[in-house]
């Protein structure tokens, strides 16, 4: 089991050897716009392989925050379309393990099932060169993988397509998910997680506010955290505030209790 923390993308590599991390998290360009995804690293997509591979640190890619393939806006639907391929492309030459993307929403005058068919869309069309792991997000009534009950939906309506899962404790425990034995009910659902982003939460229990915090403060019990990433067996990033000092803490924090 490989613990490490979302890091910035210009040197990735030293930011996991400061950090003590074995797995990383990055982004590739401004993960709220909506501009083709790039390279920060010196050398490109090729170096930043090669340099992780001589670390044997891995890498997971995060997509941009603004895709969201469920919305049934066009304007919002294709350019999410294009955007996750263009980051799917670009995470195979870096050599990531998974590209993370949020499971998005549709609005209040939407039928939810029209959001789930666009996901089924969405990976019809999709050129998989890594996993893609639907993360669980904390808020919105109409959001496609917020509640057990819409992962459920999604999942159904992806059935036939290899989708991976990403967990996300802060977001579960805003989005009204017991983290108490949720990896059992959501493999039920899922029939896997892939990826853990361990963060504590600065709200409260189905709070749908989507504040990560370190360990050592937050309203969730961290063992309860811990028990997850024991459970999930799978890697494990660390999303919490305060820089190098505070992913310092947390990945000591989990390894010495898992």
């Amino acid at each position: 089991m490989r613990i490490g923390s979302h890091v910035d993308q210009l040197n990735p590599v030293a930011d996991a050897l400061e950090r003590g991390a074995e797995v990383v998290q990055i982004f590739l360009g401004d993960p709220q716009k909506w501009t083709k995804p790039s390279v920060a690293f010196d050398g490109g997509a090729s170096a930043l392989k090669a340099s992780l591979e001589t670390a044997n640190v891995q890498l997971f890619v995060h997509s941009p925050y603004i895709i969201n393939v469920a919305s049934t806006n066009n304007r919002i639907r294709i350019p999410s379309r294009k955007l996750l391929q263009q980051t799917v492309d670009l995470a195979s030459e870096c050599g990531a393990s998974g590209v993370i993307v949020h499971g998005g929403h549709v609005t209040k005058d939407d039928d939810p099932a029209v959001g789930f068919d666009n996901w089924r869309k969405a990976f019809e069309g999709l050129d998989q060169k890594v996993p893609v792991l639907i993360e669980n997000t904390a808020g919105g009534d109409r959001a496609m993988a917020r509640r057990l009950e819409a992962i459920d939906q999604l999942w159904t309506a992806l059935d036939g397509h290899d989708v991976g899962f990403c967990l996300d404790t802060c977001h579960a425990w805003a989005g009204g998910i017991e983290l108490v034995n949720a990896v059992d009910r959501i493999k039920a659902i899922t029939g896997r997680i892939d990826l853990i982003h361990a963060n504590n939460s600065r709200d409260g229990f189905d709070s749908g506010r989507d504040r990560h915090d370190n360990f050592s403060s937050g309203t969730i019990d961290s063992q309860a955290i811990v028990e997850v990433i024991k459970s999930a067996n799978c890697p494990t990033v660390c999303e919490t505030p305060g820089g190098a000092e505070g992913h310092i803490a947390d990945i000591e924090f989990l390894r010495s209790h898992v």
